[in-house]
């Protein structure tokens, strides 16, 4: 028996939402990578690739939601609903290259400070935190409903505060002529992205490798399942993401009567949040002697 629910649908407005969002951050990226070249702060051009890689994100967001309202077919059973793991996987790549980029230009800077327009970094980076703190408040909108929305906020608060350091970089460069300071604030920002990368590394590569949630224990489920009566054996038990939000099991059972598969299938979505259960019920007591089999 297969029993699944589907919910988290996301309307058309979020998706919309979502679109200007990424328009508007686009725009800022390209006017602060001008700004950063114009005035020659690399900690400018470094909030404009930490954007920039922000905008793409919601885009690979906008593209996963338009292509997840696709049903599944013969060639691709499961649906599309990775596609938008698979966009954060792309994604995740090109932040921590650009983080690495964004050190090593720190780093010359800091070794060979270079004169700066500090007046041009504050007017720009003061654009940049108007946009930020709206394109924040647009993505807030649906940030209790929806995982990508709420991370999308929260990236746009961390540009807002990129944006308070490159202003004050540019006031100490104004002040003092503290022209190192543009190389601190760079590396302070890729040490963020690169950071980022990292602890997001692994909750990906969890998902495309089809490993159980990190939440779910798999015994406890294995004893939850054999709790039920009329149950005398549980075994080739599998449990992964579809995607973010989604979980799937599957296993053999061997039991007396069919409907302990309904029985499982409400328990486990009850306990466990498991929306997709896949259950095979054996009628005797011999195993299926399946090769992948855990037991």
């Amino acid at each position: 028996m297969h029993e699944h629910h589907h919910h988290h649908e996301v309307s058309p407005k979020t998706v919309g939402l979502l679109l200007l969002s990424f328009i508007i951050n686009m725009l800022l990226s390209i006017v602060e990578i001008i700004g950063g070249i114009v005035s020659g702060s690399i900690s400018l051009i470094g909030d404009a690739l930490h954007n920039t890689s922000d905008a793409l994100s919601i885009l690979v967001a906008v593209m996963a939601f338009k292509i997840g309202f696709k049903k599944a077919d013969s060639k691709y059973t499961y649906g599309f609903k990775r596609a938008e793991v698979i966009g954060g996987f792309i994604n995740l790549i090109l932040l921590f290259i650009s983080g690495c980029y964004l050190a090593i230009e720190g780093v010359g800077r800091l070794i060979s400070p270079q004169q700066i327009d500090g007046k041009l970094i504050i007017i720009i980076s003061i654009l940049a935190l108007i946009i930020d703190v709206a394109t924040a408040k647009i993505s807030h909108h649906g940030a209790h409903h929806s995982h990508n929305m709420k991370m999308v906020f929260v990236h746009n608060l961390a540009d807002a505060c990129g944006s308070l350091g490159v202003i004050l970089s540019g006031v100490c460069v104004m002040l003092w002529q503290a022209y190192w300071v543009d190389g601190v604030i760079a590396l302070a920002i890729s040490a963020y992205m690169i950071w980022q990368a990292v602890v997001s590394f692994k909750p990906i590569v969890n998902i495309l490798m089809n490993a159980a949630p990190d939440e779910i224990n798999l015994e406890e489920v294995k004893k939850e399942i054999a709790k039920i009566k009329g149950i005398k054996d549980v075994h080739h038990l599998h449990l992964w993401r579809i995607d973010e939000h989604e979980t799937a099991l599957e296993c053999h059972v061997i039991a007396a009567d069919v409907a302990v598969a309904q029985k499982i299938a409400k328990r486990l979505d009850a306990k466990f949040a498991i929306e997709h259960c896949n259950v095979q019920v054996e009628t005797d007591a011999k195993c299926c002697k399946c090769s992948c089999c855990s037991d």
